[in-house]
């Protein structure tokens, strides 16, 4: 297992970012990493991941439609 490069990620987070120590120490390496744009979670989003997505989750068509005070009414 590989450290992280702590004085970089320093760098990163205070010169770049303008962080102050407080908050550079509150933030989960996760959180440094999407402010400093890094995922190293996942991939970006393709357009046939998307794609593959709407197919397998598709969005379902309410016969109800919501009134101004919250109500619902069936759709002729």
């Amino acid at each position: 297992m590989t450290g992280l490069d702590w004085p970089g990620l320093m760098r990163a987070g205070m010169t770049g970012l303008g962080l102050t120590p407080e908050q550079f120490w509150s933030l989960t390496p996760v959180e440094l990493a999407l402010m400093l744009g890094i995922d190293p979670v996942s991939a970006p989003m393709t357009r046939s991941r998307l794609a593959a997505l709407a197919a397998a989750w598709p969005d379902r068509h309410s016969t109800t439609e919501d009134l101004d005070d919250g109500q619902e009414r069936s759709r002729s």
